[in-house]
């Protein structure tokens, strides 16, 4: 049985847990950013493919104390890195840390490239080459105050590249974040959804997947499909499940809406591309002024804010328009907004109903 951790937004730890538990992970625990869980190759393959809500899944190779570069660089040499993957693959390293005491992360990084280098030169008299940018293998180094865990990274390119949005607006939100926000609402499948400040769609995307039971990497490729115990037989049987589960695509109590026409032109090229066009509906409307359809449902927004919007100013004139907004069109529904305002909940309560000054 593997060892891994998952990586995920913060705030998502619990949600991320309930998911691995879903898929058949055992012995948990969570931790700031991410999910320690254990089992075999394929829930390392099926959690990838299956996961809304991870960054990346990374299997850990082995863990030891430290108290200078020169015992990180021990503990990676003792690896059998040749057997993991092979010379010709491309590699980086990648490192991170909390409370460490050594002066440069970037030396560590170099200390561990060269323990891997050197553990191919022994073997091969050949290395791998650096990659910074697209690496076929990652290796990720991860650092407290006193002990090393070093990892190889299942994943590849980040989980929330789902491979289906294609043009995009500013501010996009990550498609694994827009997941845990959905399902933090309490929105379930068969429940009318509106975004009314869609951007480039991605909520209205997620809510789409969620509802056809598509599996978030069925469009996409993995770093474990280049790893030297790669099982393809059992990745073919997880795919063809996987694609087997689908539903056809029909029109669905899902609808985005955003007041700049460049949002809803890019909402709608992505949801064509990803084949979804036409299923759900996507319209420029101003959020004051938008209604619901239905008696009740989920609304879910990333309100414009900072830059987004204009100065502090007119967003101080903005929530108390939406506060009122809300009350009068939207009762009945419940609202979540996603934002790093701290000011929304304060000013976003209706404002007062002018009084009659007439003498």
């Amino acid at each position: 049985m593997n060892k891994y951790f998952a990586i995920c937004p913060r705030g998502l730890e619990e949600l991320l847990s309930q998911e691995l538990t879903a898929l058949g992970a055992q012995y948990l625990r969570s931790t700031h950013g991410g999910v320690h869980f254990s089992g075999d190759w394929a829930l390392c393959y099926r959690a990838n493919l299956e996961s809304r809500i991870a960054t990346r899944i990374l299997w850990f190779i082995a863990q030891g104390g430290y108290r200078s570069e020169d015992d990180i660089y021990k503990l990676a040499a003792k690896q059998s890195w040749p057997d993991f993957f092979n010379v010709t693959r491309t590699m980086r390293v990648a490192t991170t840390a909390i409370k460490c005491p050594l002066k440069s992360l970037d030396f560590v990084t170099l200390r561990v490239k060269d323990a891997v280098c050197d553990s191919f030169r022994a073997r091969f008299n050949e290395r791998p080459n650096i990659e910074t940018r697209n690496p076929d293998v990652r290796v990720h180094v991860f650092l407290t105050e006193n002990e090393c865990t070093l990892y190889l990274d299942t994943s590849g390119q980040p989980l929330w590249q789902r491979g289906f949005r294609k043009a995009s607006v500013d501010a996009p939100l990550k498609e694994n974040l827009a997941a845990g926000i959905l399902k933090m609402t309490g929105w379930q499948p068969g429940m009318a959804l509106v975004d009314p400040m869609c951007g480039s769609g991605t909520f209205l995307l997620e809510a789409i997947q969620m509802a056809l039971d598509i599996a978030p990497g069925l469009e996409r490729t993995f770093a474990f499909e280049v790893l030297s115990n790669f099982e393809a037989q059992t990745w073919s049987a997880l795919l063809r499940a996987a694609e087997a589960r689908c539903k056809t695509p029909e029109p669905l109590e899902i609808r985005g809406y955003d007041i700049d026409e460049k949002a809803v032109r890019a909402t709608r090229k992505n949801l064509q591309e990803a084949g979804f066009g036409g299923i759900v509906t996507v319209d420029c409307a101003d959020v004051l002024e938008t209604e619901p359809l239905t008696d009740h449902g989920i609304m879910v927004a990333n309100p414009p804010y900072g830059e987004r919007i204009g100065e502090t100013e007119a967003l101080a004139t903005f929530y108390p328009q939406l506060g009122s907004a809300l009350k009068k069109h939207w009762a009945g529904w419940n609202c979540f907004f996603f934002t790093a305002d701290l000011r929304l909940p304060k000013l976003d309560r209706p404002q007062a109903e002018p009084q009659d000054t007439t003498l």
